[in-house]
């Protein structure tokens, strides 16, 4: 497959860096910042699934150099979605499928108003990884989920294909024809996660051992399930509890994305993901107080 990578953070040259270890041709579509640094640095993956080394990866910094492409992974945060619509519309104009890798759920409608619904697929991952100084990616995780499928029926081929490519690569990867309610399952979870992680500036441990800490997390997660089933999608009971069970199981330092940029002074998801829920919600008239104050409680930081 000829797949671009747009957005090679932690997440883009990860798994960018996994496809092209399984012979994949990849493309990482970049600023000139992360150009340099990978000019550099080269890419390296530094990770308990076996590292990888790449000396020469072939970057680009403008999409018209880009020739032949099969598939768009987007990994940016979603802040910065709407800077990569140009040079997406340019790459669909190639026939390219464009698989969003991002956190949330607004971003897909605003994709498919875009670039048009046949182009867009759905996707997630769980993962734990962070760039070094040296924009090197360092994988802390034992798991690297990478789970997808289509949103049209245009979209299975597609969708097959990047299964047999992953299928040669470390990856833990998933094709399912129900990716909308995996995506509504992440939302859910990443909510709850990165509001009270980000919201109290602690690793998920402490927030466990204060109940009252801790049920605020509880409660995201049951305002999310009601948001979903407003939006048609069955968030069920089991896999709220089968969440609380995750955040209750994680290692005491673990901690969310949106928490390690507050720790960095970086910019913050919080719009795109409580954000979201929050203007989602009120289209439908469901009721957030939880989501809400962790909105509010961490918007302060957001553009810092």
């Amino acid at each position: 497959m000829n797949v671009v990578i747009i957005g090679a953070g932690a997440l883009g040259a990860y798994f960018g860096g996994r496809l092209l270890e399984g012979g994949e041709n990849v493309t990482f579509l970049v600023r000139e910042k992360r150009a340099r640094q990978i000019e550099e640095h080269g890419m390296k993956i530094t990770s308990p699934k076996g590292d990888y080394h790449i000396d020469n990866p072939r970057v680009e910094t403008d999409v018209t150099q880009i020739g032949d492409v099969d598939l768009v992974l987007v990994s940016v945060k979603g802040y910065h979605v709407q800077g990569t619509m140009d040079s997406l519309k340019v790459l669909t104009n190639k026939e390219a499928y464009v698989l969003p890798v991002l956190n949330g759920i607004e971003h897909v409608s605003l994709l498919q108003e875009r670039l048009g619904k046949d182009f867009v697929l759905g996707g997630l991952s769980f993962i734990i990884a962070t760039l070094n100084e040296a924009g090197h990616v360092i994988h802390s995780s034992d798991f690297d989920n990478l789970i997808f499928g289509p949103l049209q029926p245009n979209q299975k081929n597609i969708c097959h294909d990047l299964e047999n490519a992953l299928k040669k690569t470390t990856v833990m990867e998933r094709n399912t024809e129900n990716i909308l309610a995996e995506l509504w399952k992440k939302y859910t979870f990443i909510t709850a996660f990165s509001g009270v992680t980000t919201a109290t500036n602690l690793p998920i441990g402490p927030i466990r051992e204060e109940q009252d800490t801790f049920r605020i997390a509880e409660m995201i997660l049951h305002e999310m399930k009601d948001l979903a089933k407003a939006y048609n999608v069955e968030v069920k009971d089991k896999e709220i509890e089968a969440a609380i069970k995750k955040l209750r199981a994680l290692p005491a330092e673990a901690t969310s994305s949106m928490h390690q940029d507050r720790r960095k002074g970086l910019m913050l998801e919080v719009d795109h993901l409580h954000g979201g829920a929050i203007r989602l919600a009120k289209a439908v008239g469901v009721q957030m107080p939880y989501t809400e104050a962790v909105h509010g409680l961490i918007k302060p930081f957001e553009n810092r």
